[in-house]
């Protein structure tokens, strides 16, 4: 059995000896630098329709 994703879930990980916190919510998941207010964004139907593989090869390929 599950759990529905009904609040947000927040988790703080270090990445590089940096602290991040990640939330996790039924939009999608937030990636950011504790200590900022922006981050990284990524939306669960990005993720299923294949959006978000898109939008990081086009980043890479800019290089922004």
């Amino acid at each position: 059995m599950t759990t529905k994703l009904d609040k947000p879930l927040r988790r703080e990980i270090l990445i590089e000896d940096r602290p991040f916190t990640l939330t996790i919510d039924a939009d999608g998941l937030k990636l950011v630098e504790k200590g900022r207010r922006n981050g990284h964004e990524l939306r669960w139907q990005d993720l299923v329709s294949g959006d978000a593989a898109l939008n990081a090869a086009l980043s890479a390929s800019t290089g922004g």
